[in-house]
């Protein structure tokens, strides 16, 4: 079933403003129904709230119907708003 991104993207917001200062069950269950990650990874990996905002940023390019090139140039775009979120992901996949 495709994720509606701009529900998604609205639910994150709401779970972001509500967490606080660390990243909250409510905002780790969002990500964790859209990933392989499970809640306790999402607030091990990433415990500031607006670094799960960055990473369901990352995920709604990632997972858009748009060809690799476009994907890419939008990484490229906004390389330096994710790179606080690839170093965890990739420590956790390598």
């Amino acid at each position: 079933m495709p994720i509606d991104w701009n529900s998604f993207n609205d639910d994150i917001d709401t779970a972001v403003a509500q967490s606080g200062t660390r990243t909250d069950d409510q905002l780790a269950s969002k990500i964790s129904s859209v990933t392989r990650l499970t809640d306790d990874e999402i607030k091990q990996m990433f415990p500031d709230p607006a670094d799960v905002k960055k990473l369901a940023a990352l995920m709604q390019i990632v997972k858009s119907a748009t060809d690799k090139n476009a994907k890419i140039n939008q990484l490229v775009a906004n390389s330096e708003t994710f790179a606080s979120i690839i170093i965890p992901l990739l420590e956790k996949f390598a």
